[in-house]
């Protein structure tokens, strides 16, 4: 089992680079770069994506990416969806639920996911 404290930050890398994204960024916020889009990716441990902090806001900066993705572990992955559907956020933003197998689910906000 992935250990919950720690963010899946090289998954995230793996996952959109396996996708022909150019990534880049440190730590848990990460740009991902393709032809004409850009998505803002940010890890999330455990604990982050269960308090969904972060996912309530977009920074405030003017030059942000207003398309978000958030990559978390597999059994985060409803409640993550849940408060972002509540914070119903002003970007277009998808989840990234993965294993530490490295198999991963994308949940859209229409999708509905069971907790």
């Amino acid at each position: 089992m992935a250990p919950v404290t720690m963010p899946p930050v090289e998954e995230a890398r793996d996952i959109f680079r396996r996708l022909g994204y150019a990534v880049s960024g440190e730590g848990t916020e990460l740009r991902a770069e393709r032809k004409w889009r850009t998505v803002r990716v940010s890890a999330m441990d455990g604990d982050a994506a269960a308090s969904a902090k972060r996912v309530l806001t977009d920074g405030g900066r003017g030059d942000d990416s207003p398309l978000r993705c958030f990559v978390t572990w597999k059994e985060y992955t409803g409640a993550l969806y849940e408060r972002l559907r509540g914070a119903s956020p002003s970007y277009e933003w998808a989840i990234i639920g993965v294993d530490d197998g490295g198999e991963y689910e994308v949940v859209m906000p229409d999708d509905g996911v069971a907790a």
